[in-house]
């Protein structure tokens, strides 16, 4: 009987056992799929914000553009900040709506109705950078307002891309050409200035040109001025007087921003200056060397002109680095060649990814220190003369 009694009693006890062992593993699997579903669904989400992104990640506005601005914001504030860090789309990342670029209050769009008879229209490509767009590019319009305070100034870009960005993320709507223009014409201008913030006279200056055949007809004036460097030439020696104003004018600025008193205490000091430019097919590239020429005529034998897309092949980075190695300098800072500090500026040249600027001059270990001066060419008041230089040519 006793032995019965505890076979018994052991029985009950390893059902119970397995009981509660059963019972903890499917709660345990309970758990694991309840967060496989959670992970399931916020990839889900995520990937639903990063194709409405996808979807204003275009160079083409139409009727549907202002609701797809609106319907990628508010499905990326609904999102959780862990569910956030996981949009990846075609062109989607985090930074799209999650990047701090600064106060978008602070800049202008100058996109205001009643302009009157007479407008200047400046055009640009654009930045979705908040502090650049209000130091750079406004700087520019600025100060072409002040020296013209009886015209209207007006905003375009020309980068639809950077538009919707803009729109998507701070509610601030900026014109396209074809919005610009039209405008224009609603308003009744008469005299209509066109001034470029572009480099040069390259693809998309033309692409500005082409736009406003169309239009014409439409004022009793149209004129369009130059952009920074005037006419571009045939060859790489031939310079002109924009090409040299800006030449000293961005030189002069870095050495103060460097903290030197003039080019040949840089120079004693075996600090080289490395102006970034965007670089392009267009044959304007010849643009570039052209710069480079007018530093070695004006003496800046410490400063070189690179591009990020290497066009023309001299101003590729591994090109640059050579010829400042080359030439026995032992610190380099590293500045944008560029309207706005932006994009290119703050990831191409000052990014911490290994193909940048700043990390390729430091994988090539010939340089004893490498520094970065994040500032467009817009917020420099000596360009900002040569822009309103440019108006006042074509309005008298």
């Amino acid at each position: 009987m006793k032995k019965f009694i505890t076979l018994a009693m052991a029985a009950m006890i390893a059902a119970v056992c397995l009981t509660g062992c059963g019972d903890k593993k499917t709660t345990e699997n309970k758990e694991t799929n309840t967060k496989t579903e959670a992970a399931s669904t916020d990839k889900e989400k995520a990937d639903e914000v990063a194709k409405l992104i996808d979807a204003i990640y275009v160079q083409e506005r139409t009727d549907e553009t202002d609701k797809q601005c609106a319907d990628a914001k508010a499905a990326w504030d609904a999102l959780t900040d862990a569910q956030k860090e996981m949009v990846e789309g075609e062109d989607a990342d985090p930074d799209y709506f999650g990047r701090d670029t600064g106060d978008a209050s602070k800049d202008d769009p100058r996109n205001q109705d009643e302009i009157g008879e007479n407008e200047i229209l400046v055009v640009s490509f654009g930045t979705s950078f908040n502090d650049s767009r209000a130091e750079d590019i406004k700087g520019i319009e600025d100060a072409i307002q002040a020296a013209y305070p009886d015209w209207s100034v007006r905003r375009a870009f020309t980068a639809q891309i950077i538009i919707n960005h803009v729109q998507a993320r701070d509610g601030e709507k900026i014109d396209n050409m074809q919005q610009a223009l039209d405008r224009a014409v609603a308003n009744n201008v008469k005299n209509l200035v066109i001034q470029p913030t572009h480099l040069m006279k390259g693809a998309e200056y033309d692409e500005l040109v082409e736009v406003t055949k169309s239009y014409e007809d439409k004022f009793e004036s149209l004129k369009i001025a130059l952009p920074l460097l005037g006419e571009v030439g045939n060859d790489a020696t031939v310079i002109n007087e924009d090409k040299k104003a800006v030449a000293e004018a961005i030189t002069m600025e870095a050495i103060k921003v460097a903290g030197y008193e003039n080019i040949e205490a840089a120079d004693a000091d075996s600090v080289a200056f490395v102006f970034m430019g965007h670089g392009t097919s267009h044959n304007a590239k010849v643009s570039y060397s052209q710069m480079q020429s007018q530093m070695k005529d004006l003496g800046y034998n410490n400063v070189f002109i690179g591009t990020v897309e290497g066009e023309p092949e001299e101003t590729a980075c591994e090109e640059v680095i050579k010829a400042v190695a080359e030439a026995g300098y032992k610190k380099v800072i590293l500045r944008p060649l560029m309207v706005v500090a932006g994009d290119h500026a703050n990831n191409d040249m000052a990014g911490e990814d290994e193909d940048s600027w700043l990390s390729m001059f430091k994988a090539s270990e010939k340089f004893e220190n490498i520094d970065v001066q994040i500032n467009g060419l817009g917020r420099i008041d000596a360009v900002q003369k040569m822009y309103v230089a440019h108006t006042k040519a074509v309005i008298e």
